[in-house]
């Protein structure tokens, strides 16, 4: 893996369907560029247990079994990004999830007021997971994990020694019930109508680059790394 280095990139968006390696992916962003992942769950969570008036409000809407709207999202979105670490750069975990999030964002950047508070005003740089839909299935259907140590396995790409038996603690491995066929099959036709104007808005903009997701994990990375350096250079 590349040295680290602590330039800025600005934001970074990935999106991808589930299994597509979104999440190794961000971490060795991360790490390699010494950003922080900025996680609209984690925000949420964050606010509730602060008591903040955003949170507070959350909150109720929570409690009677409703989604929280984006304008409270959008809120808690914002007072993080001015936040000092994200000065740098920072990459988007669950966010944005519609096209007028996505929108919300481009106006957010581009505000004077927001600008004042960075260094630099920078686009996002958007970049797709492309897997083919096969593939997604053994990635996801063939994961298993060892309920003592946590570590994943899959059986096509990456087996145990042993079949079903974890290679460290000798422990039977499980399947998640998240990652059974009969439930990833509806998550990948739900991602796909949910995202597909995401990336049709950051496409009608010239700011979506799709990367091979189908390559080894370490070729991914290198192809995201050159596309982050390539945009900066």
């Amino acid at each position: 893996m590349a040295q680290k280095t602590s330039c800025d990139i600005g934001p970074v968006v990935l999106l991808g369907p589930p299994g597509a390696g979104k999440g190794t992916q961000s971490k060795r962003i991360m790490e390699h560029y010494l950003i922080p992942q900025v996680s609209t769950g984690d925000i949420l969570r964050y606010n509730v247990a602060q008591g903040t008036e955003l949170g507070m409000a959350a909150k109720a809407v929570m409690a009677r079994g409703e989604l929280v709207s984006d304008d409270l999202v959008c809120e808690m979105v914002k007072k993080r990004l001015c936040n000092p670490d994200c000065r740098r750069g920072y990459i988007l975990d669950g966010f944005p999830r519609t096209a007028a999030q996505a929108g919300w964002l481009d106006a957010l950047l581009d505000d004077k007021l927001f600008d004042n508070s960075r260094p630099t005003r920078a686009w996002p740089i958007v970049m797709r997971l492309d897997v083919d839909y096969n593939q997604l299935l053994l990635r996801i259907t063939g994961r298993r994990s060892c309920p003592t140590c946590g570590r994943i396995y899959n059986v096509h790409f990456q087996p145990p020694r042993v079949e079903g038996i974890c290679d460290l603690e000798g422990s039977r491995l499980v399947t998640r019930n998240d990652d059974r066929r009969e439930v990833i099959q509806p998550r990948l036709a739900a991602y796909e109508e949910q995202t597909r104007p995401v990336a049709d808005y950051y496409q009608r903009t010239g700011r979506l680059v799709s990367v091979d997701g189908d390559r080894p994990a370490d070729e991914v990375t290198a192809q995201i790394f050159r596309i982050l350096e390539d945009h900066h250079a």
